[in-house]
């Protein structure tokens, strides 16, 4: 248990830097976006820059969950407050929802309301790249942090929406700089919106296993019975329990009857050693816990 909570504080510190270095760009390209809506009149600009700025949110719930879930176990909170990850992209995710629905409310009023608005394509094609580079720099900074974390993941998400948008709102801006269609920057509105929703749902999909304590992804329960069968002494494994805290940190409990030969030769410990470290190789389970049982005294919970 030592050895899972000094990795996962070692992989929290990396990732709180990564995060603070997105948060100074993110910042900075952030009011640039707001000053070049403002002057161009453009909705696709203004989306990015309100995505930026729920990016920007995103980033400080995570910087700060990101803190709390590095603090070590106690008696109160005995798994340490990992779940605190959670939350935290709990809280991502809704805004995302939020913003997406704002943006279509937006978009609908500019396409069929009454009257063009008046939109400068120039000035957009010089602000919209700008964004671009600096999502694309975050995005790279987050790409390897995301993979072990899913709180670091919904501010990953909300950066890799922003890097596609800024490519459509550069389009968007093109369009109108040549042709003089408007139109063009609201349906690259609804474009980015669009992409919002699925990697809103995905990442809340993702959540709501975490906090429902669903099997996670990826992780066969009954292969992992399998391993264990195989060892030397075992005659049965019931009562398995697979669960994860957060994301990359699984957790695992069974109940495992062996043969009284296995007890009385002295290798309980051997055999917990044997089997912790099949699931620590085979199965990325750094935290599993056992209850050894002798043939005939076998107690079924009522999840079995």
């Amino acid at each position: 248990m030592h050895r899972q909570s000094h990795a996962h504080g070692i992989r929290a510190l990396g990732s709180r830097r990564l995060l603070a270095v997105s948060l100074a760009i993110t910042g900075g390209v952030l009011v640039v976006q707001v000053i070049g809506a403002v002057l161009t009149g453009s909705l696709s600009l203004l989306a990015d820059a309100a995505h930026m700025f729920t990016d920007a949110s995103a980033i400080v719930i995570a910087l700060v969950a990101s803190g709390v879930a590095a603090r070590p176990a106690d008696a109160r909170n005995t798994y340490g407050y990992q779940r605190a990850e959670v939350f935290g992209a709990l809280i991502n995710g809704v805004i995302l929802i939020v913003l997406c629905a704002w943006i279509l409310v937006e978009a609908a009023q500019r396409l069929w309301g009454p009257g063009d608005v008046e939109v400068l394509g120039g000035p957009m094609l010089v602000v919209a790249p700008i964004g671009l580079i600096a999502n694309a720099v975050s995005l790279w900074l987050l790409s390897a942090a995301q993979r072990s974390s899913i709180n670091v993941r919904g501010a990953y998400l909300e950066v890799l929406g922003d890097v596609v948008g800024s490519i459509f709102v550069i389009v968007a801006a093109i369009v109108i700089w040549t042709t003089g269609w408007t139109a063009a920057d609201a349906l690259a509105s609804l474009v980015i919106a669009v992409m919002i929703v699925p990697r809103a749902f995905s990442l809340l999909r993702e959540v709501f296993a975490v906090l429902g304590e669903a099997v996670p992804r990826g992780t066969d329960v009954e292969e992992i019975r399998e391993h264990l069968l195989s060892r030397a002494g075992v005659t049965a494994v019931h009562d398995v329990h697979v669960w994860q805290l957060t994301r990359g940190a699984p957790v695992f409990t069974a109940h495992v009857v062996v043969t009284p030969e296995a007890l009385e030769a002295g290798r309980a410990a051997v055999l917990l050693s044997e089997m912790q470290s099949c699931l620590s190789a085979h199965f990325d389970v750094e935290h599993s816990t056992f209850q050894l049982e002798l043939a005939g005294h076998i107690e079924h919970d009522a999840h079995d």
